[in-house]
C-alpha cells in the first residue's frame, strides 16, 4: 500500500545549470537525498547551459537512474535551460530548483505537500513567505520590493515573490503556458507566472524558502544592476505583448516562436 502511494505522481526536478563546476556534484547529491525521503516517485534533469568550465564533466558524475544529465555547447539562458529541461521530463508535477548552493533543497519538500494540499496550479518558493528563513543583503531586499511593487501595478499578479529560482507547476500548466513563452534570461520567471494567471491558472501559492546568498553584502554589484535593468526592461515587453500586442492570446498561436531545437508545441503537452 505504502509502494502504491508514493507512486501516485511523478515529480520532474528540472536543474539550470550555468559555470557551477565548483558545486554542481554536491548540488546533485543534496537534492537527490531529499527526493529520497519524500513519498514520490522522481527524477532529476540537470540542463548544463552551456559548456563553458567543467559543470557538464562533473554533474555526470552524479548521474543515475534517477538523475538524467543533458547539456548543449552554447549558453542561451536560464529559461531556455529550463525549457530544454521540460522537453525531458515525463513528470505530472514539474518544476525546477537553482543550482550554486544559495536555495537550500530540503524546501522541495515543503512545496511539493503544499502543493497537493492546496491542488495547486502552481507553487513558488518566496522569500517574503513568514517561514522563511533568508540572508541577504539589505540593498537586495530594497530592490526585491520594488521589483514586485512594480510587478503587481504592472500586472495584477498578487504573488509577493516571483524570482526565487524554485517552482512547481502542474504538467496541464506546463503544456498550456510554455509554448507562448520567449524570455530566456531574467524575467523568465515573470513571463511565466503572468501569462499563467492571465490563461486562468489562478491558483498560485508561496511556500517558505531558506536562502543563503554567497556575494558580497556591502555593495550591489554591477552585474545585479544589470540584472536588475534586464528585468524591469523584459517585464515592459512582457506587458506589451500582454495587453497591447494579445500575443500570448490563444488566437495568435500562429505567431508564438518555436525553437526548433525545443519544438516545444509537441514535445511539452
Amino acid at each position: 500500500m505504502a509502494k502504491q502511494n508514493k507512486r501516485q505522481h511523478l515529480v520532474s526536478v528540472i536543474i539550470p545549470a550555468f559555470k557551477q563546476e565548483k558545486t554542481i556534484r554536491e548540488d546533485i547529491l543534496r537534492i537527490k537525498n531529499v527526493m529520497d525521503e519524500l513519498r514520490y516517485d522522481y527524477e532529476i534533469i540537470v540542463v548544463v547551459d552551456g559548456q563553458a568550465d567543467k559543470t557538464l564533466e562533473n554533474a555526470k558524475k552524479a548521474s543515475s537512474n534517477k538523475v538524467i544529465v543533458v547539456g548543449y555547447e552554447h549558453n542561451h539562458g536560464k529559461g531556455y535551460a529550463v525549457r530544454y529541461g521540460i522537453v525531458h521530463s515525463k513528470g505530472d508535477i514539474v518544476g525546477f530548483i537553482d543550482s550554486g548552493m544559495d536555495l537550500n533543497p530540503n524546501g522541495l519538500s515543503i512545496m511539493l505537500e503544499q502543493f497537493e494540499w492546496h491542488n495547486a496550479d502552481i507553487i513558488v518558493g518566496s522569500k517574503r513567505h513568514p517561514a522563511s528563513r533568508v540572508k541577504y543583503p539589505l540593498s537586495r531586499k530594497i530592490i526585491s520590493f520594488l521589483s514586485q511593487i512594480f510587478i503587481r501595478l504592472l500586472f495584477g499578479l498578487n504573488v509577493r515573490d516571483t524570482q526565487v529560482g524554485m517552482k512547481f507547476f502542474k504538467r496541464e500548466v506546463i503544456g498550456d503556458v510554455f509554448p507562448r513563452l520567449l524570455v530566456k534570461e531574467f524575467a523568465f520567471d515573470i513571463e511565466i507566472l503572468v501569462v499563467a494567471y492571465n490563461l486562468g491558472y489562478k491558483k498560485i501559492f508561496e511556500a517558505p524558502v531558506e536562502i543563503k546568498y554567497n556575494f558580497e553584502t556591502s555593495l550591489i554589484s554591477q552585474s545585479l544592476m544589470s540584472a536588475l535593468f534586464k528585468t524591469f526592461w523584459d517585464s515592459l515587453a512582457i506587458f506589451y505583448r500582454l495587453k497591447i500586442l494579445r500575443y500570448y492570446d490563444s488566437a495568435n498561436k500562429r505567431k508564438w516562436r518555436y525553437d526548433p531545437e525545443l519544438n516545444l508545441r509537441v514535445n511539452i503537452g
